[in-house]
């Protein structure tokens, strides 16, 4: 049984899923969303925002933090579609996605350390993506720029954090089966084999956290067997 676990991105999704999944194996488990999560404690905040890392700290308050795991992340508008176009991106579109996708999560880390050094186990987990790869053929830029810079503070985390044994981990999975994507795979016609079943994905979760603390899994890369980069 775990302590307590923040999810990020909890109210939908990869986050929403889980959400569901630890909190029946967490004494306290809050998912932070800026929409209502339907599972845990709901703590409301924009993670892009100083304020909304702040609302977490606070929620966590003097608990022992035994994992971090933020599921959140956004794209550009017209992402993975034809319709994409970085030349008619917004600025405010590009600041959005990099600020979710990669600050955030770095300033979130940095302000719940405290609370992870209580555990004794301690875990930070990031979703990131095939994107985020080298030579994957994703066009999407701000996307495949946040998910880059992901991987670069996971390796930079591991070596500031290696003394303490906090375990920190990317996963780069291709498209995972959430209703959301089976429903435009289907719409698309393709096969089930394009999309990762959202249960592989908690198990690597599962395995992962079980791990001792002289154990380090840096960086997991998860394509669907069928689907791109695999």
């Amino acid at each position: 049984m775990f302590n307590t676990v923040v999810v990020a991105g909890g109210s939908r999704g990869i986050g929403l899923a889980v959400a569901e999944h630890f909190a029946p194996k967490s004494r306290r488990l809050l998912a932070v969303s800026r929409t209502r999560a339907p599972v845990g404690e709901w703590v409301s905040a924009d993670l892009s925002s100083l304020s909304g890392v702040e609302s977490v700290v606070e929620a966590v308050g003097s608990d022992t933090l035994d994992a971090l795991l933020y599921m959140g992340g956004t794209w550009e508008t017209n992402a993975f579609t034809s319709q994409y176009s970085f030349e008619n991106c917004s600025d405010e579109d590009i600041t959005r996605v990099i600020g979710v996708n990669l600050i955030a999560p770095i300033r979130l880390v940095k302000a719940l350390l405290p609370a992870l050094r209580h555990s004794k186990n301690p875990k930070v987990m990031f979703m990131g993506s095939l994107s985020g790869r080298d030579n994957f053929s994703g066009r999407e830029v701000a996307n495949s720029a946040s998910k880059f810079g992901l991987r670069g503070a996971v390796h930079a985390l591991r070596e500031e954090l290696r003394s303490q044994q906090i375990g920190v981990t990317v996963i780069n999975p291709g498209n995972v089966g959430t209703p959301e994507v089976l429903a435009d795979l289907a719409a698309g016609g393709l096969l089930g084999g394009n999309a990762i079943p959202i249960s592989d994905l908690l198990s690597i979760i599962d395995c992962v956290l079980s791990l001792s603390r002289a154990t380090c899994v840096k960086e997991i890369d998860l394509p669907a067997m069928l689907g791109d980069g695999a």
